[in-house]
């Protein structure tokens, strides 16, 4: 047995001894007198250490031919239930600027780098290093719109060079990082309006593609918001300039165009475009639940991460997350009110049943 091994089982001994539930999931360990694998915080009385082997599986004990325990039942033991996931996201918070690779997290926490990796995905459907770029992101955009030079905001959200800041945050700011320091500061942004059949809609593009697609009753108020989250940027009146992608967006509502034919520029995290790239391919008329999406991008534990994808979705209809509902089929949230989705799946419903009549048998 290496050092390191020997050192991490150390340490799942101790854990043993404590009965940490914390480490249910992480690891499990069998008992060679008795022929049985446990959970850490199994209640049953404590083997005598040169009884014990460990596993990182369950289907590794079973394996080697032990039955799980029937007072703590390891076959329901998760790693996602415990507090190990939480406790390694709030290392990575703190401690941005530090070596966050996985081999060193999984050093760190007693794990090895499969059980990591796994458990985050299980857990939060991304990576630990998903997360940390995440992170990352989230505390360069609130150094910079404090006013920190993009140098010092750099070192402080833990990217370590420019080239490596600019690789990671292009795609995902939408611009880059100096420009959004600046709050969009030298970035033209055109908006317009039209009626939609769910209201007054407020469409804003970049040379790039659609920014913001906004819904309400005042225009003045969807400006003031767009103007909110890019605070330097020129905002202009664009009505003839985005004519051609206000009909487009016009023509996804009544099924004319596949969605995918609509350029968008919208920051996101890896996971974020996960979600709305699968959201995007849900035919018109058709709707699936918060758990479908998860399982469909690879990721069946994050449900919960899908339904805030959902619910920061910045461009609606273009993106169509009021295509997804709660497992019951009930409407669950949207962000711009649930009578609009509620009506947005009606006029889709009913024009994919009339499409569907309409076409030869």
């Amino acid at each position: 047995m290496s050092e390191a091994s020997e050192k991490v089982e150390q340490g799942w001994w101790q854990a043993v001894l404590a009965r940490d539930g914390s480490k249910d999931g992480v690891f499990y360990y069998a008992v060679a007198s008795t022929g049985v694998y446990c959970r850490p915080s199994c209640p049953a009385r404590r083997p005598r250490r040169e009884h014990v082997r460990f596993f990182e599986r369950r289907e590794e004990a079973e394996g080697a031919g032990f039955r799980p325990c029937r007072r703590c039942r390891p076959a329901h033991a998760s790693v996602e239930s415990s507090g190990v996931v939480a406790e390694v996201c709030e290392f990575i918070g703190r401690n941005l600027e530090e070596d966050l690779r996985l081999t060193t997290l999984s050093r760190r926490f007693g794990l090895s780098p499969f059980q990591l990796q796994r458990a985050f995905k299980r857990a939060l459907g991304i990576t630990p290093r998903e997360y940390a770029d995440t992170c990352r992101l989230q505390s360069l955009k609130s150094q910079l719109q404090d006013g920190d030079t993009v140098t010092d905001a750099l070192y402080g959200a833990g990217y370590g060079s420019s080239s490596r800041l600019y690789e990671r945050t292009n795609s995902q700011l939408g611009m880059t990082p100096a420009t959004y320091r600046r709050g969009g500061e030298g970035v033209m942004i055109r908006y317009t309006f039209v009626d939609s059949p769910i209201g007054r809609m407020m469409l804003a593009a970049t040379d790039k593609g659609i920014c913001s697609i906004a819904f309400g009753e005042s225009e003045t108020r969807l400006v003031q918001g767009l103007r909110r989250e890019y605070p330097k940027a020129t905002l202009k009146r664009g009505d003839a300039v985005l004519r051609g992608w206000i009909g487009g967006l016009l023509k996804q509502m009544h099924d004319r165009q596949p969605p995918g034919e609509l350029p968008v520029d919208v920051r996101a995290t890896v996971f974020q475009r996960r979600v709305w790239e699968h959201l995007r391919s849900i035919p018109y008329g058709q709707t699936r639940s918060y758990a479908q999406v998860a399982s469909a991008i690879g990721k069946p534990t994050a449900v919960r991460a899908v339904a805030r994808a959902c619910a920061t979705n910045p461009v609606a209809v273009a993106i169509p997350c009021h295509r997804v509902l709660r497992t019951d089929g009930s409407l669950g949230g949207y962000r711009w009110g649930l009578e609009r989705k509620r009506k947005l799946l009606e006029i889709e419903r009913a024009r994919a049943a009339g499409a569907a009549e309409q076409s030869p048998q």
